[in-house]
């Protein structure tokens, strides 16, 4: 589907089961799309969980091609953190999915832009997750966040699991930091992505209601 908000036309994938308990809002990270394997993975154990999700490109066409050859937009929180609270607004007013509690699940830089969503907009957002994130990037909104969140790193990711112990400690709201061990930052090694949804599901079963 196609999504007219924040001034550009975004491409998005929603799956609405008929029992959804919540709606998880996907923000991809660096080079990444509502394409992303690792994601749809993801996603794919949320919705056998009875949760909707909405899997959202935050680049239009033209940026997404021009960002593959100059990383010019993948690392423009502030633009990346408005698409994911005008993607909240079209959720809240769009009928079918207004009445769900929401969550968001962000990768990468998309952590980051899922965290300012989530301080932008507290009143709408019940949990967060971030896979692999880049939590230290969301700044100031950091201690705005009043959600429930949980940081999931890869145990051999040293950089990143440092970064988010960082900013596990800027968090005012309800938190956790998850270490997969042995995985790396992409978490493709055997069983890793696995244990990432397994926590993301229980993370959002219990703060979703």
């Amino acid at each position: 589907m196609r999504l007219d908000i924040a001034g550009v036309a975004l491409h998005a994938d929603l799956s609405l089961p008929s029992d959804a308990l919540g709606l998880v809002v996907f923000a991809h990270g660096s080079g990444s799309s509502r394409h992303s394997a690792r994601n749809r993975t993801v996603a794919e154990s949320l919705q056998h969980a009875h949760f909707a999700t909405l899997l959202l490109d935050l680049l239009t066409e033209q940026e997404d091609s021009v960002d593959v050859t100059t990383a010019q937009f993948r690392f423009d929180i502030a633009l990346l953190g408005e698409r994911v609270v005008a993607a909240l607004d079209w959720v809240r007013l769009n009928p079918p999915t207004s009445s769900l509690p929401l969550g968001l699940f962000g990768a990468s830089t998309g952590a980051a832009a899922a965290l300012i969503a989530a301080a932008t907009r507290p009143a709408a957002v019940g949990a967060v997750v971030s896979r692999g994130g880049r939590p230290d990037l969301a700044d100031a909104s950091l201690e705005r966040v009043t959600a429930p969140t949980l940081l999931i790193v890869g145990g051999r990711d040293p950089v990143v699991v440092d970064l988010n112990r960082q900013a596990l400690g800027r968090l005012n709201a309800l938190k956790e930091l998850q270490i997969v061990p042995g995985a790396t930052h992409l978490f493709e090694e055997p069983g890793a992505l696995g244990q990432v949804s397994q926590l993301a599901g229980d993370w959002f079963t219990r703060y979703l209601r």
